[in-house]
């Protein structure tokens, strides 16, 4: 049995990672959060200690370490984006792995830092890439690395989340924190496009503002016209007042349509780090890139067949 950490705990995705630690029989045994709304805890792990000051829980931590039967093995790191270098750094110092949630952090220059930190203290850090244990994409992946002479795929990429009025008004809300809807809810969808289609080779911004943007990624196996929102007027007519998320890849004309099978991707990617198979810095280090690109680059007119067709209407 491992101990555990979480540094974020009153957050959205908290909890995921508590019925992660829950599922695969291990111990939550200190959390914090600078809010105290955090009474999910008493249904999973009811005798964790809790701390809302970094400082106490740091300490905390460091008293653990004189028992090796108590002593913490991982940080689970839930916390706002900005804070998630500062957190991992702490925890790699504290002597633990690391578990943190996406976007790792938001420039190529950080992973750099953060891979310096785990060679002064021996220890790892592993991103949650929980689309890269999705079934669907696992079975695309497949199908295209048996295809490897058919040339570039045509794909398009729509990913709708609607979020309410609270989202602007929070942290989600400044581009300083969260680094802009792009990498906030696409950084796994970058991801998952490197790890099906290989080198990321070009990147062009066609639409952005606070709560969309679109545009245009060239990898080695596809050409990818790509919409991501979270206004829930872009939900398909079909979908809009019966369900919240649209998810959508089309390839080559073939809908792939994966809006489920999200429930137990948390476990699974708990499960496959504790067994050594977790995906570190090398690997988050891809879709890093890639937010970093579209994050810094110019909006610029769609050039044939670029535009993904919710650009069209956007444009008007």
């Amino acid at each position: 049995m491992k101990n555990f950490a979480i540094v974020g705990a009153a957050g959205y995705i908290a909890p995921r990672h508590m019925r992660a630690i829950k599922d695969l029989g291990h111990n939550l045994a200190v959390a914090y959060d600078i809010n105290d709304s955090v009474g999910i805890i008493d249904s999973i792990f009811p005798d964790s200690a809790f701390f809302t000051e970094f400082e106490r829980f740091q300490e905390y931590a460091y008293q653990l370490k004189r028992d090796a039967s108590d002593r913490l093995h991982y940080v689970a790191v839930c916390t706002p984006n900005y804070l998630h270098h500062a957190h991992v750094a702490a925890a790699l110092r504290m002597g633990c792995d690391v578990i943190c949630e996406k976007p790792l952090v938001p420039t190529p220059d950080l992973v750099d830092e953060l891979m310096r930190v785990e060679q002064e203290t021996g220890k790892r850090v592993f991103n949650v890439l929980q689309l890269r244990h999705h079934d669907a994409i696992v079975g695309l992946r497949e199908q295209v690395a048996q295809s490897p002479t058919r040339g570039k795929s045509e794909v398009e990429v729509t990913y709708i989340t609607s979020r309410g009025k609270w989202y602007m008004e929070s942290w989600k809300g400044d581009p300083r924190k969260s680094y802009g809807v792009a990498t906030n809810i696409g950084v796994h969808f970058y991801d998952m496009l490197h790890f099906v289609f290989g080198k990321l080779q070009s990147s062009v911004v066609h639409y952005s503002d606070e709560v969309k943007a679109a545009g245009f990624l060239e990898y080695e196996g596809a050409r990818v016209r790509w919409f991501l929102s979270i206004d829930a007027n872009d939900l398909p007519e079909g979908i809009k007042g019966k369900r919240a998320t649209y998810r959508n890849i089309s390839v080559d004309g073939e809908q792939l349509e994966f809006s489920d099978g999200f429930t137990d991707l948390h476990t699974t990617s708990y499960r496959e780090i504790l067994a050594g198979r977790g995906f570190g810095l090398a690997d988050a280090r891809p879709c890093i890139e890639a937010v970093n690109a579209i994050r810094t680059s110019r909006v610029t007119p769609p050039g044939p067949g670029e535009a993904h067709p919710y650009v069209a209407r956007l444009l008007k």
